[in-house]
């Protein structure tokens, strides 16, 4: 959700705290309504919807609970569970606003504070909170998609609505994207979204399969057709039969192998190794590379015909660094997981650590990020999870991917110009975020960017 567009409610017996708040977010929100009575929670919680509730710790109420703050959030979350909560507390309740995080409240923030940090906090809170209900959405409209395929990203969502659309035909589909951005996912959510989903779902590794090997696994062998031959074998073109067959990394198979597999795919069947009776076979065909299109249109590497054959519609999964807003969703996805695997709960990522994730590149993409979660959960010593604790893989950042050259140009411009507007209003902030059309929360992300 935009801040912007956002309905903001503030309780505190404090007037000063209210006003300062008031003032601090009447530019930056849609709404903000301010109360100083906390019995008054319940009529205006009923009779309003409000998208974030900014709730102290402690008040002069006659409820006598040993934290007021506590109680409240019960109540929020009993009349508007969907309600996303931040704690407001001093620094020696610390302790109790942590408890609060486990009743239900989504951050807490220590006063007095500074006013970019409140700003920052709102601003995260609702970000995650619309990439739940996204998610849940979105899960809701794909109920037979894989849990691990998530995305509230526009790439990720027009991928979604094009495996609906596709799924129900029988088109040859090819997957492309770079190795880790979980192209098997796709695959299999086609199969699963399809008319063949009661049927066989058949994956090969068709690029680790040797030459001497590929017509065996593939198409079979009859007993004795080479000297490991002691039985009969079907190949997995029978094995998916009425079914999906999936070849991943199919970018790597020789010339001759492709000649092999176009002659199958055209005839609709197959002949077993030491036969010489025909066999047909009935397969909707998913292929998946890691290779570019370009790189497979070079008759050198890759025949054209088998192509056309294998791509009807294509898919581009793209890098995890294209598609940088679902980093924080795939974070806390990974991160229940590991949680209940290895018995710690309540793991949480503070905003620097989610910052730190937003802004590494990701050469290993999804699967990379998955490693990283599954490590840190498991070398965790606390609840909350910060920068130092997030260890990238030496192997993936030794051959790290470069942002593209026009990527590096904008960003140094963005930082050029920031850092030219900055000065001439002689280090006011707002005047810069003024001049340079941005809100100063949005300037203030930049900084933090740029390290500025």
């Amino acid at each position: 959700m935009s801040l912007l567009k956002a309905s903001i409610l503030v309780i505190d017996d404090d007037i000063d705290v209210l006003t300062a708040v008031r003032l601090l977010l009447k530019t930056e929100v849609q709404q903000v309504v301010t109360e100083k009575n906390p019995e008054n929670i319940p009529s205006l919680i009923s009779s309003n919807s409000f998208d974030l509730v900014l709730l102290d710790m402690n008040f002069n109420a006659s409820i006598n609970t040993g934290n007021e703050g506590l109680y409240w959030l019960k109540r929020i979350k009993e009349l508007k569970p969907e309600t996303s909560v931040i704690m407001i507390t001093a620094y020696g309740d610390i302790d109790l606003a942590v408890r609060s995080l486990k009743e239900g409240a989504s951050d807490f923030i220590v006063k007095p504070w500074h006013n970019e940090k409140l700003v920052s906090t709102i601003t995260n809170t609702l970000k995650d909170k619309a990439q739940q209900t996204s998610s849940v959405n979105h899960q809701t409209k794909n109920k037979n998609f894989n849990p691990d395929l998530l995305g509230t990203s526009d790439v990720m969502l027009d991928i979604f609505a094009k495996i609906e659309k596709i799924a129900p035909t029988d088109a040859n589909i090819l997957i492309l994207g770079e190795n880790g951005t979980g192209k098997d996912l796709i695959a299999k959510a086609i199969y699963e979204k399809s008319l063949r989903n009661k049927q066989p779902y058949i994956k090969v590794d068709i690029g680790a399969l040797t030459e001497s090997l590929f017509e065996s696994e593939l198409f079979g062998h009859k007993k004795g057709a080479f000297t490991d031959a002691k039985d009969d074998r079907i190949g997995r073109f029978e094995a998916a039969n009425g079914g999906t067959l999936f070849l991943d990394e199919i970018g790597n198979i020789s010339l001759q192998q492709q000649a092999k597999l176009l002659t199958a795919l055209q005839n609709r069947q197959i002949t077993r190794i030491g036969s010489n009776q025909s066999i047909p076979v009935d397969i909707r065909l998913i292929c998946a590379t890691n290779l570019p299109l370009n790189e497979l249109a070079n008759e050198n590497r890759f025949r054209k015909d088998l192509i056309y054959r294998i791509n009807t519609v294509e898919i581009i999964v793209p890098p995890l660094r294209k598609r940088k807003e679902d980093i924080v969703l795939l974070t806390k996805h990974f991160a229940k997981i590991y949680s209940t695997k290895y018995f710690k709960n309540d793991i949480r990522f503070s905003d620097a650590a989610l910052q730190k994730l937003e802004q590494y590149h990701f050469p290993g993409n999804v699967r990379e990020l998955q490693y990283i979660i599954e490590r840190v959960i498991i070398m965790s010593d606390g609840n909350v999870l910060e920068p130092d604790d997030l260890i990238f893989s030496p192997i993936e950042s030794s051959n790290q991917n470069m942002p593209d050259d026009n990527e590096t140009k904008l960003s140094t411009l963005e930082k050029n110009t920031i850092l030219r507007v900055i000065e001439k209003n002689n280090g006011n902030i707002t005047k810069a975020a003024k001049e340079l059309g941005l809100t100063r929360t949005a300037l203030y992300r930049r900084l933090s960017k740029y390290e500025i």
